[in-house]
């Protein structure tokens, strides 16, 4: 089934949302910030047709081509774009998301290779930062904060004090099942410590549609749930995908990519053996683990 048209949500004169419903796998958001002098752009798309679509939203809303490009995260839906508005734009992001982006290269396609991605070159940052740094777009300031290691361990979110405005990334999914394979189940809850802290009043995931703070509390509510699952099942001797089949996801059934349980146990599982949070793990097993739990299929992306 073919996914919904994108569509931008105006949160204030300066900042928009671009929304990708429903916000499945490779559907994320974007987001920019302009003062009408110069354009600050969150994140980008998985294709070129998306991404396009995305440079077409700025210009309707009446913003300059950007000056400047934030990525939330390495994965490929956030940055396959980048190099479409690298001749134009600085690239900005946390160090470790500019070593994974080159890295991992065109990683999408090991795993949706029906995809037509459209002419995508992978670029990296031109800037990197480790902790904190500020964009200044014309006349806003746009912080741009390093939370830990959390859905990877690059993460960056883009907080806007004037608006109360906060761009998440992928450490929240609004109506989608949280994924941390790449990052920390202890770290996303200490990243969502963080995020609250900030005052946030409206939140822009990075899948799903716009939202409030009461996100976090969702969000906490299933990394704490998983936790619980993860320390009876290690203990009782089970794998991975032997605890998620015999689980019940109560209130988080409904969530969508359900399937995200196993691979975020394999990370929980790695955790209580000690490994640091971030730390690389064969995402071939909890890949593989997802198609069983999908009924023997690779999950469908609709980029």
């Amino acid at each position: 089934m073919a996914a919904a048209e994108p569509y931008t949500v105006a949160l204030a004169d300066d900042v928009h949302a671009y929304v990708q419903p429903d916000g499945g796998w490779c559907l994320n958001n974007a987001g920019f910030v302009s003062d009408g002098t110069a354009t600050l752009l969150v994140d980008t798309a998985a294709t070129e047709r998306r991404t396009r679509a995305l440079g077409a939203a700025v210009t309707a809303a009446g913003a300059p081509a950007p000056r400047f490009v934030v990525n939330t995260h390495h994965h490929g839906d956030h940055t396959y774009g980048n190099g479409f508005f690298a001749s134009t734009a600085m690239i900005v992001s946390h160090a470790d998301c500019r070593r994974e982006a080159l890295a991992t290269g065109h990683h999408l396609a090991l795993i949706w290779p029906g995809t037509d991605y459209g002419d995508v070159r992978i670029q990296g940052a031109d800037l990197t930062y480790t902790e904190h740094t500020t964009v200044h777009v014309g006349g806003v300031d746009a912080e741009v904060i390093h939370p830990g290691v959390g859905h990877t361990a690059g993460d960056s979110v883009v907080w806007l004090p004037h608006r109360r405005v906060l761009f998440t990334g992928d450490l929240v999914f609004e109506g989608g099942t949280p994924f941390f394979l790449m990052g920390s189940l202890s770290g996303s809850l200490r990243a969502l410590e963080r995020l609250r802290a900030l005052g946030a009043e409206t939140v822009v995931p990075g899948h799903g549609p716009v939202t409030d703070p009461s996100a976090f509390d969702r969000t906490e509510r299933y990394l704490r749930f998983v936790a619980e699952v993860a320390r009876e099942n290690r203990s009782a001797g089970r794998t991975p995908l032997e605890a998620a089949r015999a689980t019940d996801l109560g209130e988080f059934a409904a969530l969508r990519e359900s399937e995200r349980l196993v691979a975020n146990l394999h990370r929980a599982y790695s955790e209580l053996d000690g490994l640091p949070g971030g730390a690389p793990l064969d995402p071939l097993p909890p890949f593989r683990d997802m198609a069983v739990l999908n009924g023997g299929e690779m999950m469908a992306s609709h980029a």
